[in-house]
């Protein structure tokens, strides 16, 4: 594989951040308030935080050729950063520990919108 342009780079990021945009604002139809935008902490990063009710949500956004793709692309130790990350963000909330935590994937494989999965993944270590 060689390695990418500065230009596929850039392209690429600026896809990812179209994607998240998309994912925003279905996420707000859907009534999730977002809380954080690619969330960088000292654990890890979560792309984006949202809160329904007393559920404190992690999703990942992920966009590739094909939905597979995208999901095989949230590998453990990725799972593993976003949980140390969402309980980072959880313990800085002020009912912090009344707050189900839950963990999804919002996969894009080019169609129109993504596909939003509900607890993609419970902690896995």
């Amino acid at each position: 594989m060689k390695p990418r342009s500065r230009q596929d780079r850039q392209q690429a990021r600026r896809r990812g951040i179209a994607a998240e945009t998309l994912c925003l604002w279905l996420l707000r139809l859907k009534g999730y308030r977002i809380l954080a935008r690619d969330l960088r902490t000292p654990v890890g990063e979560i792309d984006i935080v949202a809160r329904r009710g007393n559920t404190l949500v992690a999703v990942e956004v992920k966009r590739r050729g094909t939905l597979e793709d995208a999901a095989d692309a949230i590998g453990r130790d990725q799972r593993r950063r976003i949980l140390r990350a969402l309980g980072w963000f959880a313990q800085r909330q002020a009912d912090g520990e009344r707050l189900a935590l839950r963990f999804d994937a919002m996969l894009l494989d080019g169609g129109l919108l993504p596909r939003h999965i509900s607890d993609a993944w419970r902690d896995d270590g």
